[in-house]
């Protein structure tokens, strides 16, 4: 069986990708790649000068603009000043398993970061996309619980590793929630899942889940990690797939189509979900 890899990208040039986080991890090895292909590669971080020291040595058009995905008022500047078409944005910022912690904006920073924030984004964004939105998340969604009454963590006792799960399934059924739309209202966009499976990244670096990143056996080094991210924004792929390694649990390996978890295809639930969040970020619902 043949394996994709990032030599099997296709000519990109022409097209402009938006990344966010990008300044380091899977985020920084996407958009080397995509650049590598011709693309013309925006990176939204909240850190601009070491994202523009991170790509200073790397071939490819560049763009680096400030985007804090946990700050409101950061991404609607954001999205604000785009102007012209957006092919592919790539929500891939995140972070995991972090302590409590309010943002500006008093939301809580794990969900909003993983997903409010991207949400929010993805929805002021739309009309400039005419391709496809990536939303990258993890297998661990197939863990998470949504509390519609609580989705910022106000009410339940915060714990890190749940709040991280539950951010990740909200992901999948975002996407699941926006395909619909987006059939619905005849647009050719597409949104499409990404799992890098576990991949030994400094995201879970500060917390216990971190162990797993010295089970290189069962792990995904951040190159192959990114595969999954650069498959799901090229390839000919259909709307809410979910692209994942192709090993055992969908933990290490290359890219392939697989499948999300139950709850991530919860059609009712992922529209409710959506206009909850529309209403915490205040959001018209579209």
């Amino acid at each position: 069986m043949t394996r994709w890899t990032a030599h099997n990208l296709p000519d990109l040039t022409g097209r402009t990708v938006v990344i966010t986080g990008a300044g380091r991890g899977l985020g920084l090895i996407t958009a080397r790649e995509l650049a590598r292909a011709g693309a013309r590669v925006v990176l939204g971080v909240r850190d601009t000068g070491k994202a523009r020291g991170a790509v200073a040595d790397l071939p490819g058009a560049f763009e680096i603009r400030r985007l804090d995905v946990a700050d409101l008022t950061s991404v609607r500047d954001f999205a604000g000043s785009w102007t012209g078409d957006l092919d592919v944005l790539i929500n891939n910022a995140g972070v995991m398993d972090i302590p409590a912690t309010r943002t500006a904006d008093g939301l809580d920073l794990q969900t909003t970061t993983n997903y409010t924030g991207p949400f929010l984004l993805t929805n002021l964004l739309l009309d400039h996309i005419t391709d496809r939105v990536v939303h990258v998340t993890s297998q661990l969604h197939r863990q998470g619980r949504i509390d519609l009454d609580d989705l910022d963590w106000r009410t339940r006792r915060y714990n890190g590793m749940s709040a991280y799960e539950a951010s990740k399934l909200a992901v999948v059924l975002h996407s699941l929630e926006l395909q619909r739309r987006l059939t619905a209202a005849g647009s050719r966009v597409r949104s499409v899942l990404a799992s890098p499976g576990i991949a030994r990244t400094a995201l879970a670096a500060h917390s216990r889940s971190n162990i797993i990143n010295r089970l290189t056996f069962l792990t995904n080094d951040p190159e192959r990690g990114a595969l999954s991210l650069l498959y799901a924004a090229t390839q000919d792929v259909p709307g809410n797939s979910y692209v994942g390694p192709d090993g055992p649990g969908g933990l290490r390996g290359f890219p392939a189509l697989r499948r999300q978890g139950k709850a991530g295809l919860d059609l009712q639930l992922a529209r409710r979900l959506w206009n909850a969040t529309s209403d915490l970020v205040e959001v018209p619902v579209r």
